[in-house]
């Protein structure tokens, strides 16, 4: 069985490799759980009370590459201001950059759309 390519757009082009729809459907999950984030340090900003911090989201991948994702929800306004550090690397190259998170959720469910 062939492994689809997941292609990742970020902020000045994009990169592409081999990534399973399992790894796929869990950093979706993480995905998902870094909205709620997102949300909640959005919500607790406009209110005059102390705000508990959220904690970062940290997803690793060990596969044909390495890939991590982070980012730290209290920095960002919004869901929709959020970005996201993104790592890729395997035995001859990293890549190290950000990625606009709205794209990255979106480029994962298309992939997970195309691998089904």
């Amino acid at each position: 069985m062939i492994t689809p390519q997941l292609t990742l757009n970020l902020v000045e082009g994009s990169v592409a490799f081999k990534f399973s729809p399992e790894a796929a459907q869990n950093l979706q999950a993480a995905l998902s759980d870094l909205m709620t984030s997102l949300k909640i340090t959005a919500t607790n900003a406009g209110s005059l009370a102390k705000a508990n911090p959220q904690k970062p989201m940290e997803y690793q991948y060990t596969g044909d590459v390495f890939l991590e994702v982070f980012c730290n929800p209290n920095i960002w306004p919004s869901p929709f201001a959020a970005k996201a550090l993104i790592t890729v690397r395997d035995d001859r190259i990293r890549l190290t950059t950000e990625a606009e998170l709205s794209r990255l959720i979106e480029d994962v469910t298309q992939y997970l759309e195309q691998a089904s």
